[in-house]
């Protein structure tokens, strides 16, 4: 063992570790005793699995309000914070809402979260009519988590069963700019929660803990441009229908899928590999139909 890996293990730290939604505090509590070291004090709030299918905003409360605890209790302790799928939305949330604990903050990863809007979410709630939790977890909160990991080392990790989604969240819902990323193939979301690869994908982004570059190649920036509509990403299942409508540089491309309910999906592939997927809800179409015009002139 390196000095460098021993220092990480004595270090003193508080490690919060937030379930998601449809869950309790058991399986992340085993995530967060295997990155635990003799000194470290560690939090898993358990927001009770009832709680988790009506509103965000009481969670949100719980969660800002024990770390306020912590903070008095331990105020010269450094933070590092692992939370699974909805909790990393609520941990997002509390710290837009205290950027001064930032500063405390050795590294956040979040697993499995849908930062950019469920899928699911949006489908069970396509008008955000209903104060439950789908209209929650289909909020869009990339700006937020951009604007996070723009000032404190934020690490992603993803799982992939096929079709660029773990089951339940597509991967580049859980893409944003500075974050480092990190694919696990064939886990699905639910195991995500406390599995030993996650816990060695964590372990090393703590080792060098870094705010990640922006990326400028020409499939991230098409990517971003698509994204600040607002799009809902989903998996990648329908690419092989897509009709290509533009080729730009490095090998990037554009595609378009019109669906049975004439429900326009867009991809953005370099090579073979899709790295993009989303669609526009019925409200969105003409949005997505100018941006698509101003890549492609000859798009119809």
């Amino acid at each position: 063992m390196s000095n460098h890996s021993q220092l990480q293990e004595e270090q003193a730290f508080i490690l919060f570790a937030q379930h998601g939604w449809a869950d309790t505090f058991h399986d992340i509590a085993q995530l967060a005793k295997s990155l635990a070291n003799p000194n470290t004090i560690v939090y898993t709030p358990d927001l009770g699995w009832l709680n988790t299918w009506l509103k965000i905003t009481p969670l949100i409360y719980k969660v800002e309000n024990i770390a306020t605890e912590a903070i008095s209790k331990y105020p010269e302790l450094p933070w590092r914070i692992v939370a699974h799928s909805m909790g990393a939305l609520i941990w997002l949330e509390v710290l837009d809402r205290h950027p001064e604990w930032l500063s405390k903050i050795h590294s956040f990863a979040l697993v499995a979260s849908p930062v950019g809007g469920s899928d699911l979410g949006r489908l069970f709630d396509p008008f955000r009519w209903f104060p439950l939790m789908a209209r929650d977890l289909g909020t869009n909160r990339r700006s937020i988590a951009e604007e996070i990991a723009s000032k404190i080392p934020v690490l992603s990790v993803v799982g992939d069963i096929g079709n660029n989604t773990d089951g339940t969240v597509p991967v580049g819902c859980s893409q944003f700019a500075q974050a480092t990323f990190v694919r696990l193939d064939g886990i699905r979301h639910a195991p995500l929660k406390n599995h030993l690869r996650v816990a060695t994908a964590v372990r090393q982004f703590w080792e060098n803990p870094l705010i990640a570059t922006i990326q400028t190649d020409s499939a991230s920036l098409l990517i971003a441009k698509l994204r600040s509509l607002d799009l809902t990403e989903t998996d990648n299942q329908n690419f092989a229908k897509a009709k290509l409508i533009y080729t730009g540089s490095d090998d990037t491309k554009l595609w378009v899928w019109t669906n049975a309910l004439q429900v326009m999906h867009v991809f953005v592939s370099v090579g073979s590999l899709c790295v993009y997927s989303a669609y526009a809800g019925w409200r969105d179409q003409r949005k997505l139909a100018t941006i698509l015009k101003e890549i492609s002139p000859t798009t119809t």
